[in-house]
């Protein structure tokens, strides 16, 4: 009988089958065997252990010794194997370099790529010097592919030394292969410069006419690939006028039939940016006819595909409603839509809609009303109220839409209705109030705040329309306490309203009001307002009408809600990340500029101004982290306290007088409700008081015995905290209904430390046992523990120490993250940061990034693990990108997060 053929993609699954004991001896014999075909099978074999995630470094030199060989398959594999495991064994991996060198200068164009590419895939520092040699022999080959394999070669190598491409003068050699005969390594050429632009932050690319006709040329003949990266470094291009503009969308206007979305996105950004400066009329029109068919295609593509394109185009009609004007039926939903698909197409309706089409939306929209998806429904309803909302001509039809849809009864319709037509009320004052009736026929169907919410203020905006206001605003106070706080903040407003438009009828109720708002609400907005009021009402009723009863602002049509410095960015954006999450790059990469922490870096800004407000390195000792620019020691001294006469704001951050800021306050989270513990509500938190870390427990007693004395007891974790005292007594006891705290003092304590499984995170929580020795009860709790809490004193490295570190820590060792500030000064965070013990080491300018900075902080750990941070602050921004690097890599996420706490 004959054998069943082997499929192609089924002949190498046999080596991702689980092996057996003994295999790695099997495979180090194969690997030594003279059989080239036993020989490939093992290579093949421990790749795909790597593949599948298993440790097979350990035959890293039988490996490595298959490397001489003619077989280009085997060659391939070793490779590959040596660009995976190079970081970690680097001193063998230098053993392969002859073969490399070797390999560069062989006559089969394929090996002198592969070897290229090996080489410059391999991120080890000692192997960058026997690259430059082969690499600038292979920008030069007189094959095209081994150009281009080598002008991408030279982007990894800028990665690794920087300096050194720059002084090989590989970035010529790069601008040169732009003039290639050969598209495909111009193509490669513009790719390695692009990299190295966004990774330095210069531009490298300088296009000059001749680069610019060299590039275009090449448009028509590369791959989609290159055509991508060719069209993003034409839309960087600015022209010398709008005749070059001109001339440049012509050659790039045929991309906007390409199959591919990726080049026809790229294509339309070129021509939008280019649009701004062509002036003339009919050139304009003909660009806006010719870009709307394109973008219309890529609505036929597949969901994921479909949403991106649908948000680019958000933004394209945002700024050039124009193109799309006529094309609005192409975006309305079809039955098998995903939901998020759906969800986008109505943004752009609602951008696109106009008095022209705005019959055929409604007609849409109130189809759309009736599916099934809730969310969907909502997004419909509300998008009626923005179309009255943004065309008044259209307002009267757009609310009688509304009224039709209200009396279908469905309880969530009817909610989103109400909540638009407040806005329509708000933006049409004394209009359209007609309607106020059928609404308050509806209202046993409103049980969602912003619904109930919505309908009291109509209620109180029109009380002297309302025969019944009174009454309807009663039906809602029944349930006053239960309420959401906004719905209880419109109800004491509303009920005010009624009382200074029929003050007889209504003041009982507004005493009522004010009574549970201010008495016996323990919302702090609610009680505010609730005072405001009683207050205004109390001393000049006529002042009261003057504040509550004037007229409100009109709210204006928010369709465009984008800046238009930021609209023009993120167009300048289209097809990138920014375009979808519709923010500048700053906002979410976290670290554009990937550079390395020299000594250089810290000498030149060391001492750049005299006066500059800031924690400096000293030159000759530890920093000084108290000295900000008052003239205080920089040797290393003890930091002297300022008692007096310089100026500490409220929130604890220096003004000018040379006070350290507080150290950051201890936040607080339930961690007992009270269930499990006879009554006994806790607040837990951690932090840490001249040197001293504790515990915070607040506690509230609703059980029916005093708490006079609790035994506790922390269980093992990564910190190895103890208590110093395990009996916490209360004196006096907290009675029942009332509350207390206590301080627990907390040692780190060796033999209460739980290791850390390798790969994993520390948890980042403390167990818990408390026993209430009064009637013998144990109950249990888990706190989340803030890392800060135990940052040490002496955590500050000096520059030499710092710089060292941090070179000798694996890139894929950091953690990032980009947090939101509660201020933009530099100054501030590191005066927090010094605070909790976060030390800086050096700030400079980011290079050719105007506004930037970047400050480099150290802090250590009382179990002795230490952290590394790099922040990049950006002028005026209210956020800045945290990159934390730490051996201790079970703990850098934890050591991220205590910066984001301390930087807020």
């Amino acid at each position: 009988m004959p054998s069943k053929p082997k499929t192609a993609g089924g002949s190498d699954s046999r080596f991702f089958t689980t092996q057996k004991k003994g295999e790695t001896h099997e495979l180090r014999t194969d690997l030594h065997s003279n059989d080239r075909s036993t020989k490939v099978d093992a290579v093949k074999k421990v790749i795909a252990s790597m593949t599948v995630g298993k440790d097979v470094s350990m035959l890293f030199t039988d490996v490595l010794n298959c490397i001489q060989t003619d077989n280009i398959e085997l060659k391939k594999l070793v490779y590959l194997y040596l660009i995976n495991y190079a970081k970690s064994q680097p001193e063998l991996t230098l053993l392969a370099v002859n073969t490399f060198v070797k390999d560069a200068n062989d006559p089969n164009p394929l090996i002198r790529a592969l070897a290229v590419r090996t080489m410059g895939c391999i991120r080890v520092e000692k192997i960058t010097e026997y690259l430059c040699e082969p690499l600038s022999r292979s920008l030069r080959d007189e094959d095209p592919y081994v150009r281009k394999t080598a002008a991408v070669c030279v982007a990894k190598l800028y990665d690794i030394a920087p300096d050194l491409v720059e002084d090989r003068g590989f970035l010529e050699i790069l601008h040169d292969l732009i003039s290639d005969a050969n598209p495909s390594v111009v193509a490669n050429g513009v790719a390695a410069l692009s990299e190295i632009a966004e990774t330095s932050g210069k531009d490298v690319m300088k296009i000059s006419t001749s680069v610019l006709q060299k590039l275009l040329a090449a448009l028509n003949e590369c791959t989609e690939w290159g055509q991508v990266f060719i069209l993003d470094s034409l839309s960087k291009y600015t022209p010398a006028d709008g005749r070059e503009a001109e001339g440049i969308i012509e050659r790039v206007t045929p991309r906007l039939q390409h199959a591919n979305s990726a080049v026809v996105m790229s294509a339309v950004k070129v021509i939008l940016n280019y649009m701004n400066m062509i002036t003339t009329e009919d050139t304009l029109r003909t660009l806006t006819r010719k870009l709307a068919p394109p973008l219309v295609t890529l609505l036929n593509s597949e969901p994921e595909t479909q949403y991106v394109a649908l948000r680019n185009i958000n933004l394209i009609v945002q700024k050039r409603p124009q193109i799309l004007e006529n094309a609005i039926h192409f975006f309305f939903c079809k039955y098998n839509d995903p939901i998020y698909v759906k969800m986008e197409k109505l943004e752009v309706i609602i951008k696109l809609v106009g008095e022209r089409n705005v019959e055929q939306v409604l007609l849409e929209l109130k189809e759309y009303a009736t599916e099934v998806d809730v969310d969907f429904v909502r997004k419909s309803v509300s998008s009626i109220g923005r179309c009255a909302i943004k065309l008044e001509k259209a307002a009267e039809r757009c609310i009688s839409v509304l009224l039709e849809l209200i009396q279908s009864k469905v309880n969530y319709v009817v909610q989103e209705a109400v909540v638009v037509i407040k806005d329509i009320f708000r933006r049409y004052p004394n209009k359209y109030e007609s309607v106020i009736a059928t609404l308050c026929e509806n209202l046993e169907t409103l049980d969602e705040p912003e619904a109930k919410a919505s309908m009291i203020w109509i209620i109180g905006e029109y009380a002297e329309r309302i025969d019944n206001a009174d009454e309807l605003l009663e039906t809602f106070l029944e349930t006053f306490e239960e309420e959401d706080p906004s719905v209880q903040l419109q109800l004491l407003t509303a009920t005010v309203k009624c009382f200074l438009k029929a003050p007889e009828e209504t003041q009982e109720m507004v005493q009522r009001v004010l009574d549970m708002a201010t008495e016996e609400s323990d919302n702090p907005d609610l009680r505010d307002r609730g005072f405001v009021y009683w207050r205004l009402l109390s001393t000049d009723p006529e002042a009261a009408k003057a504040v509550v009863l004037s007229e409100k602002p009109v709210i204006e049509d928010d369709t465009s809600k984008l800046e238009p410095e930021l609209l023009d960015t993120l167009i300048s954006q289209i097809a990138t990340l920014s375009s979808i999450y519709h923010k500048p790059p700053e906002v979410f990469v976290t670290r554009a500029n990937i550079r390395t922490v020299t000594e250089d870096d810290v000498d030149d800004y060391e001492y750049e101004d005299e006066n500059d407000v800031g924690v400096q390195p000293s030159a000759d000792g530890p920093v000084d982290l108290l000295d900000i620019g008052g003239g205080g020691d920089m040797n290393g001294s003890a930091p002297q306290q300022n008692n007096g006469g310089g100026d500490v704001d409220l929130f604890g951050l220096d003004t000018g007088g040379g006070a350290p800021a507080a150290r950051p306050t201890c936040v607080k989270t339930q961690v007992c409700d009270g269930s499990q513990s006879g009554g006994i509500i806790i607040n837990c938190g951690f932090m840490q008081t001249n040197g001293s870390v504790s515990m915070e427990l607040d506690l509230q007693n609703n059980g029916q015995i005093p708490v006079t004395t609790l035994a506790i007891q922390l269980n093992k974790s990564a910190f190895g905290l103890a208590p110093t005292n395990q009996q916490l007594v209360f004196s006096p006891p907290i009675a029942p209904g009332a509350s207390g705290s206590y301080s627990v003092g907390l040692t780190v304590t060796p033999n209460m430390m739980s290791p850390v499984a390798p790969g994993s995170a520390a948890p980042p929580t403390v167990q818990a046992a408390i026993k209430n020795l009064s009637n013998n009860s144990v109950f249990y709790f888990a706190a989340n523990f803030t890392l800060e809490s135990i940052f040490s004193p002496d955590g500050a490295l000096d520059r030499t120490a710092f710089i060292n570190t941090w070179k000798g820590i694996d890139d894929t060792k950091e953690v990032y993250s980009t947090v939101q500030l509660t201020t933009s000064s530099i100054e501030a965070i590191i005066q927090k940061f010094a605070s909790a013990s976060i030390f800086q080491i050096a700030r400079r300018p980011v290079p050719n990034q105007p506004g930037q900075e970047v400050v480099y902080f150290s802090c250590k750990t009382m179990t002795q693990h230490s952290f590394l941070a790099e922040l990049t602050f950006k002028e005026g921004v209210m956020a800045c990108k945290i990159c934390v690097k730490s051996e201790a890599t079970a703990y850098a996420a934890l050591a991220k997060e205590a910066l984001e706490r301390c930087a807020k």
